[in-house]
């Protein structure tokens, strides 16, 4: 999984915290939509960020960052073929972002950016890897939206390449049946054990697609069954990528699906190797120690804290707040640590870590 950490959002994490910070994520496509439509919509978000302003913020504050506000407005790239922007502004730091997907509108007038509406929104590209199987050889694709890349291996690739290594053939039929069943079990053990290079540079959802007969051999063999999204039965030994793009849409039409699927088999295999960190307070710790991969939080989840005797330590904030300590949400907090130290950030449904405590970090390993 490549990381959300793009040069932009760098830009904005690391941006002074400076009150008051605005962050406005719409809807924006001059291509769809008539330009006095959109200039009314920025208005309308425009005026709700002035109300907030001047209701919380000193006349001469307000008035800074509604004049910088508006001038980024009036500037706007109307010829842009994205589908949305963020604006982010305060009185130190501005900046747009104009995004690739459909976003519902958002204002927040905080102490901070909002960086978890970003994060969430840009995250929607679907990749996943495809593992072909034959009687004779193997192939291996990374996908995304648009079409399929080769995967190359040091590993053969053909079942042939196997042949040498098992027992003498024999006249007698039944021998001759079990060393066919030798050489295609030690052939699948070796792609099984290529899977470990790709699956630890990709950490992407794995299908695998082949013969039911092999696809029951490489079940019995593999000790990567928890990254299968789904085994697809069928001989596909010359399947074009057209057909094969075809032969996946079913599988993979419920995206969201195959990603919380994924997630989860990636916290039970870090979970077996002991490198799980559940509940918030011990993801900050091993976050503020820069041990983050790949940090789960349900998309609502929010965590009032207040800071411990060290950097590393949080408890439940719990009123009256020390408005020295008071961290107003960790979580937002704890996701810029991550991705700052190059780890990555996922949502999933409310409800679906219940068991993990509704947060859990997955550390490099």
């Amino acid at each position: 999984m490549n990381t959300v950490m793009t040069p932009e959002l760098r830009e904005i994490i690391e941006a002074l915290h400076y009150r008051p910070a605005v962050s406005i994520i719409l809807p924006f496509e001059p291509k769809m939509n008539l330009k006095t439509e959109l200039a009314h919509s920025l208005k309308t978000a425009a005026d709700k960020v002035e109300l907030e302003l001047l209701e919380d913020y000193p006349d001469e504050m307000a008035v800074l960052v509604m004049h910088k506000l508006r001038a980024i407005m009036k500037n706007l790239n109307y010829n842009t073929h994205k589908k949305s922007i963020a604006i982010y502004v305060s009185p130190v730091f501005e900046k747009v972002l104009y995004l690739d997907i459909a976003v519902e509108e958002k204002i927040i007038v905080d102490e901070s950016f909002e960086i978890r509406d970003l994060v969430y929104s840009k995250k929607q590209m679907h990749k996943y890897l495809v593992l072909l199987l034959s009687g004779k050889e193997s192939r291996m694709f990374l996908g995304n939206s648009n079409d399929f890349v080769r995967i190359v291996s040091s590993t053969p690739e053909s079942v042939y390449a196997y042949v040498n290594d098992a027992p003498e053939r024999v006249a007698n039929f039944s021998d001759m049946s079990e060393r066919k069943e030798i050489i295609m079990d030690k052939f699948l053990l070796h792609i099984d054990n290529a899977l470990d290079i790709v699956l630890n540079a990709y950490h992407l959802p794995l299908f695998v697609l082949g013969p039911e007969r092999i696809l029951g051999h490489f079940k019995k063999l593999t000790k990567h069954a928890g990254a299968v999204i789904e085994f697809v039965h069928g001989n596909y030994e010359e399947v074009t990528l057209p057909k094969l793009k075809e032969i996946l849409e079913p599988y993979i039409a419920d995206w969201k699906k195959v990603k919380q699927k994924d997630l989860l088999n990636q916290l039970e295999e870090a979970a077996g190797k002991k490198k799980l960190a559940v509940g918030m307070k011990d993801v900050w710790l091993e976050a503020m120690n820069h041990k983050g991969r790949l940090l789960v939080v349900e998309k609502n989840y929010m965590y009032a804290a207040e800071h411990g005797g060290r950097e590393e330590v949080i408890y439940k904030a719990e009123e009256p707040y020390s408005k020295f300590s008071y961290i107003k949400d960790a979580v937002d907090d704890v996701m810029e640590k991550v991705l700052e130290t190059g780890g990555d950030v996922e949502f999933v449904d409310e409800d679906l870590l219940k068991d993990y405590d509704h947060i859990v970090l997955v550390q490099y390993y």
